[in-house]
C-alpha cells in the first residue's frame, strides 16, 4: 500500500514550476484541478483551492548527507541557515520555504535507515563500491537483506543457490591479497559474502549463482549496504579456505557494508553517461 499527501493551493502553476525546476521532484500524475509530483517514495500533490494550506512541514530525505550539501547550494537563496546536525546525533538538515511559505526540511538520517528507494534510482544509484566505513552491518538489518535475496529468480522453481557469510579477519585479509585491486576491496569491509550455487542440483549452476549474486546486491543496495563485484573467485585454494565444497560454483564473494564515501548521482549519469 502506497499513499499521497494531498495540500490546497493558491497558486498552483508557481508551486509546480518551484518543485519540479528547484527540488528536482518529478511529475507523477495531473488532473484537471490538481497534480501530483514524486520526490524518490515521497508522493504529494496539490489541488487548486481559495485557502492554502501552509502548516506542517514536507521533509525530503536523502541517504547521504553529500546530497543535502548540494541540495542546500541549489536553494541557499530561500534557505533559513546552512545544513546542520540536529543536536542529538539524529539527522543532518536544513529548513527552506515554498514560494507559498510552506516549511521544507531536507535531511539525511545519521544513522543506517530502513528500505527508501524507489525501483528506478535502485537500478540508476547501485555501484560497486571499494572504501567501506568501519559502523557494523547490524544482524537485524543483514537478516533482511537476506529475506529480500531468497526472492531472486532461478531456472527451476527449486533455489539452488545459497550464501555464506565471512566476518574473520585473517581470512578476507587473505582473500583481499589473491588477485590484486579486483580483491581489495574484501579487505577494506567488515564482512564479506560468498554466493553459491551446487552443480549436483541444477544444470544452469552459473546462471543461477550470478542471477542470485546480483539479486542479492540489488537487496543490499535497498538498505545502503555496499557490495562490489568481485570476479575469478570460482578456485580450489578460495574453496579450502571459507570451506564449501570443491564442486560447488563460487559467483562471487562480495564484500558488504556501509559505503565510506557517496557515489555519483543519478542526475550526473544523465549527463555525463558514465556507467560502472
Amino acid at each position: 500500500m502506497s499513499g499521497i499527501m494531498m495540500l490546497k493551493t493558491g497558486i498552483p502553476e508557481a508551486l509546480r514550476d518551484f518543485y519540479l525546476g528547484r527540488v528536482h521532484c518529478e511529475p507523477w500524475m495531473d488532473y484537471e484541478s490538481s497534480f501530483v509530483l514524486r520526490n524518490g517514495n515521497f508522493l504529494f500533490g496539490f489541488q487548486k483551492s481559495e485557502n492554502a494550506d501552509t502548516g506542517g512541514i514536507l521533509t525530503f530525505f536523502f541517504g547521504y548527507t553529500e546530497e543535502v550539501d548540494d541540495t542546500y547550494e541549489e536553494l541557499k537563496d530561500i534557505a533559513v541557515a546552512p545544513p546542520s546536525n540536529d543536536g542529538r546525533g539524529g539527522s543532518y538538515h536544513f529548513f527552506a520555504r515554498d514560494p507559498e511559505g510552506r516549511i521544507l526540511e531536507f535531511q539525511s538520517l545519521q544513522s543506517p535507515t530502513n528500505d527508501h528507494l524507489t525501483g528506478d534510482r535502485l537500478l540508476m544509484t547501485r555501484r560497486n563500491i571499494r572504501e567501506f566505513s568501519s559502523e557494523p552491518v547490524s544482524d537485524e538489518i543483514f537478516y533482511r537483506v537476506l529475506d529480500i535475496s531468497r526472492f531472486t529468480p532461478t531456472s527451476r522453481t527449486p533455489q539452488f543457490f545459497y550464501l555464506k557469510l565471512i566476518k574473520n579477519k585473517r581470512v578476507l585479509s587473505w582473500l583481499s591479497k589473491i588477485d590484486g585491486k579486483q580483491t581489495e576491496p574484501i579487505g577494506n569491509a567488515p564482512m564479506a559474502v560468498a554466493i553459491l550455487s551446487d552443480p549436483t542440483l541444477t544444470k544452469r549452476y552459473v546462471e543461477d549463482g550470478c542471477i542470485a549474486a546480483y539479486h542479492f546486491m540489488l537487496s543490499a543496495w535497498v538498505f545502503g549496504l555496499g557490495t562490489s563485484w568481485v570476479p575469478g573467485m570460482d578456485r580450489e585454494d578460495v574453496k579450502n579456505k571459507i570451506n564449501v565444497p570443491k564442486d560447488h560454483y563460487i559467483a562471487t564473494i562480495t564484500p558488504l557494508g556501509f559505503p565510506e564515501k557517496i557515489q555519483l548521482d543519478p542526475l550526473e549519469l544523465e549527463e555525463t553517461m558514465v556507467l560502472e
